[in-house]
């Protein structure tokens, strides 16, 4: 799932100039999740937006703090999901600056109607860390701008990784959150994720010609096109990896963990676990497989029967 950057190394709390208009600070919030820590981006010269203040630390405060210069003032903050590394600071940042908190909604906002249905029926989380208490000054709407001093951003809904989660489009740049990053494929955990959104959300964003991706965690992407390209057909290997492991004999995504992800280190099987439910529940809506027994760990899934399917199409 996650491969090493050995490029990026930034130091925590430092101010990097991006682009013009453009710095990064990195919080001290390094994991195996959230690889060398989430990265906070200040956008503009005078007037700035602040994207994705970070995890509640108050060195990563004082360090956005840091980063204004005379004359500079907070008047924007966007909250790309309402994952903790994200969203947590949000608060304190908004009371700090009196900036209003921008958002797609709290912590059920996009949540797909199929996996509503899915929680209903007894599908529990991952536990990935959800700001549950997040709730944003102003809603975005998919495709509003919003402008500040010197600044324009285009609000893009990229369910996937988190219902609630949007890129934030800045010309021919776009900040892209946890949704597309350089060092890793993003978790998809149901019922917060959903595969089928990842997938729409990568090819809607394939539409458009990128410069640079700015992601939520290691460095910038510089051939968007070519990641997004190498995402959606990792997803479709795994797929793929899945119905032949499945051809074998219905299995649980437990027993597909252990056989897919054989080598992967086991602090991060629970998270490959939570990707192939993922993809299970995808099949699963597709009519690709079936489901016994309740949505969860314990639900047994096997290759729909060629009759079934054929009756299905």
């Amino acid at each position: 799932m996650n491969s090493p950057c050995p490029d990026f190394v930034p130091e925590p709390g430092r101010t990097v100039t991006l682009v013009p208009g453009l710095r990064r600070i990195l919080a001290p919030n390094p994991s195996p999740m959230t690889g060398a820590g989430t990265n906070t981006y200040l956008l503009g010269t005078r007037d700035l937006a602040v994207i994705d203040p970070g995890p509640a630390s108050r060195a990563h405060l004082d360090a956005i703090r840091a980063a204004l210069g005379p004359g500079q003032r907070i008047s924007h903050i966007f909250v790309t999901h309402s994952h903790l590394d994200h969203s947590a600071l949000a608060g304190a940042l908004a009371r700090d600056s009196g900036a209003p908190v921008f958002a797609f909604g709290d912590s059920t906002a996009g949540r797909s109607p199929f996996m509503t249905r899915l929680l209903a029926a007894g599908l529990s989380g991952g536990g990935e860390g959800i700001d549950r208490d997040f709730a944003p000054d102003r809603r975005l709407c998919d495709g509003e701008s919003v402008a500040g001093d010197g600044w324009h951003l285009r609000v893009i809904h990229t369910p996937g990784h988190f219902g609630n989660h949007i890129a934030l489009a800045w010309g021919r740049h776009c900040f892209t959150g946890d949704h597309v990053m350089g060092w890793a494929s993003s978790l998809v955990s149901p019922p917060d994720g959903d595969l089928g959104d990842f997938m729409a959300s990568c090819e809607r964003l394939r539409r458009d010609d990128w410069d640079c991706f700015h992601p939520g965690h290691g460095a910038p992407v510089t051939d968007p096109a070519g990641r997004l390209d190498w995402l959606m057909a990792h997803r479709r290997g795994r797929e793929a990896e899945i119905l032949r492991e499945l051809a074998a004999g219905s299995a649980s995504m437990g027993d597909l963990t252990r056989r897919i992800y054989a080598d992967t280190p086991a602090t991060l099987l629970p998270a490959a676990e939570r990707n192939v439910l993922a993809h299970l529940l995808d099949l699963l809506r597709r009519d690709k497989v079936r489901m016994t027994g309740p949505p969860g760990s314990k639900s047994r899934f096997s290759i729909t029967s060629p009759r079934h399917e054929s009756g299905a199409q």
